[in-house]
C-alpha cells in the first residue's frame, strides 16, 4: 500500500494563458487542473500508466459538480487540494478545493471511471488490480440525479459544431473541458465573465471522437441555463445556475 499522502495539495500562479478577456480563470481550464491533481494523485497512490495507459485502461470522468464563489484572476496565487472518496464499484469519486490565502473560493466533485482503450467499455477495477484508498464520509454527498434538458424552455437555440483535432486529449477523445469552451462559444461574451458565485452540473455520456459532428442546443428555464451535446448518441449535459 502506498504510503502517499490522502490529501494533495498545490499552489499555482495564474498565468496569462489561463485566463480569458475578463482576466478571470477559464473554467476549460479550471477543469483541466482538476484533471491534473487527479492524474498526479492516483499516481502518488500507486495506480499510474503502468497500471492503467499502458495496459490499455482509460481513466474518463462521468459526472462532474463546481460550487464557484469566485473564479481566480490573473496573477493570483491558489492552492489547489484534492483527495479522493472510497470506491464504489465501477466509480471512484474524488473531491477538489480550491483556496485564495485561507479563503476556500471553489469546491468541486468528480465520478472517474476506468474504459477499455480497444472496447472503449467500463471495465471492473478488481479484475486489473486498480484500488485507490479513500475517505468514506463524503462519497455519498456527489449529487447522481441525472440531468435532462428541459422539454420547455426559454431562448433555444441549436447549432452545429464540428469536433477539432487540437481538443482530442492523450484518450483519442474531445477532452471535457473542451466541452465548456463549445458552450461559452455560444454565450453572450458578457456571461463568461463570473463575478458572482455559480454552480456547474455537468453529466458526460458518450465520448465524441475526432472530426464528429455534435449539435449543442441550450436554453433557460427558469433561472438556470441548459446545454445538451448530441451526436448520434447523446454527449453531454451541463447546467449552470447563478
Amino acid at each position: 500500500m502506498s504510503s502517499a499522502p490522502i490529501v494533495l495539495t498545490k499552489q499555482l500562479k495564474i498565468r496569462s494563458e489561463h485566463v480569458n478577456c475578463f482576466r478571470k480563470l477559464r473554467t476549460s481550464t479550471l477543469l483541466r487542473f482538476l484533471q491534473e491533481m487527479s492524474i498526479a494523485h492516483t499516481e502518488e497512490l500507486g495506480m499510474g500508466r503502468d497500471k492503467t495507459l499502458d495496459k490499455g485502461l482509460l481513466w474518463v470522468i462521468t459526472r462532474q459538480n463546481l460550487s464557484i464563489t469566485r473564479m481566480p484572476e490573473y496573477d493570483e496565487t491558489i492552492t489547489l487540494r484534492s483527495y479522493p472518496g472510497e470506491m464504489m464499484h465501477l466509480f471512484f469519486p474524488r473531491y477538489y478545493e480550491i483556496l485564495s490565502g485561507n479563503e476556500v473560493i471553489i469546491t468541486a466533485q468528480a465520478l472517474w471511471m476506468l474504459i477499455d482503450e480497444k472496447t472503449r467499455s467500463f471495465v471492473f477495477p478488481e479484475e486489473y488490480g486498480i484500488f485507490i484508498p479513500g475517505d468514506p464520509k463524503h462519497t455519498e454527498e456527489i449529487d447522481r440525479i441525472p440531468l435532462r434538458f428541459p422539454e420547455q424552455v426559454s431562448g433555444l437555440t441549436e447549432s452545429s459544431y464540428k469536433t477539432r483535432f487540437s481538443q482530442v486529449d492523450i484518450n483519442g477523445h474531445v477532452n471535457n473541458a473542451c466541452y465548456f469552451d463549445m458552450i461559452e462559444d455560444l454565450m453572450p461574451p458578457e456571461k463568461c465573465n463570473i463575478t458572482a458565485s455559480l454552480s456547474i452540473k455537468a453529466e458526460y455520456g458518450n465520448e465524441i471522437r475526432p472530426g464528429e459532428i455534435v449539435t449543442i442546443r441550450s436554453g433557460y428555464e427558469a433561472s438556470s441555463l441548459f446545454f445538451e451535446g448530441i451526436g448520434s448518441k447523446p454527449k453531454f449535459r451541463i447546467k449552470l445556475d447563478d
